[in-house]
């Protein structure tokens, strides 16, 4: 077991901007995020994992989100809504959910692939070449219901990547790459801290920790990579952060707050992750 992982989960345009403030205020208190071995991105995680990767500052990201940039319009119905949680929570059995979920992404009709591909593409800043740094983007095979990881190696663009991992379920089609066919990164898991299983040190952003059906939360994820022998540092929206973001994690209104009290979460905590963590060069 080596080397350290900067997990970053998905939470939509309002969890994402939280997740920025984060790592924003993090890097303000001495902490270097980019310090990681390896950065896994789920959903909105992807983006601004790619986009951190790629060498644009934390302090960038975040200021981006107080200036209403990066907006992402997702219109999403109360119809697409109770439709999502339908399938996802129609059974207990997991395995069952994520297929039933599947499906139910692989029949609906939704907002065009390009248009997805269009907001990725924008999200990213232009960005298709993947990294120096090892990334690894996550997606969900929406027929078999398996979490993957792209990465360097996949034979895949760095934006094609990304759109498949923001795929959202009902909201934007299935999104086709590798002669497969892919969901958003988090249907599974909001988070996918499994897959930092091997470093040593895991620092994981989860905007998100509770699953959405019947899947592991951030937490037991978090637990199981400890009972392995990994240190690992899981922050999540703190009372204060929770009311900023609201319910509704879709709505640009919010995504300001949310990323000021992700801000003062992450100079809050940056004095404990810096006793695990590298600090700032």
């Amino acid at each position: 077991m080596d080397g350290t992982a900067l997990v970053l989960g998905g939470g939509g345009p309002v969890g994402g901007a939280w997740l920025t403030g984060v790592l924003a205020g993090l890097a303000d208190g001495g902490i270097d995020p980019t310090a990681a071995d390896t950065v896994i991105g789920t959903s909105a995680g992807a983006v601004f994992g790619a986009r951190l990767a790629c060498g644009e500052p934390a302090r960038e990201l975040y200021e981006r989100q107080l200036a209403d940039l990066d907006r992402v319009d997702m219109g999403v119905t109360a119809a697409q809504t109770l439709r999502f949680l339908w399938a996802a929570l129609a059974t207990r059995d997991p395995e069952r959910s994520i297929r039933r979920l599947g499906r139910a992404a692989l029949t609906t009709r939704t907002a065009p692939a390009q248009d997805l591909h269009a907001t990725v593409r924008t999200l990213l800043r232009d960005a298709t070449a993947w990294p120096a740094q090892t990334l690894r983007i996550t997606a969900v095979d929406a027929r078999t219901g398996s979490v993957e990881a792209f990465d360097a190696d996949s034979a895949l663009d760095l934006a094609d990547a990304v759109a498949a991992s923001c795929a959202v379920p009902l909201v934007w089609p299935p999104a086709v790459a590798l002669g497969r066919r892919w969901i958003d990164g988090g249907s599974r898991s909001t988070g996918n801290l499994q897959l930092a299983a091997g470093h040593r040190q895991v620092l994981a952003l989860s905007p998100v920790p509770a699953a959405v059906g019947p899947h592991p939360s951030a937490q037991q994820q978090a637990a199981q990579l400890r009972a392995a022998g990994a240190h690992v540092t899981l922050i999540a929206p703190d009372a204060g952060a929770r009311r900023a973001m609201g319910r509704n994690l879709t709505a640009n209104a919010r995504r300001p707050a949310a990323a000021r009290a992700g801000h003062r979460q992450g100079a809050a905590l940056a004095a404990s992750v810096a006793r695990t963590w590298p600090a700032r060069a």
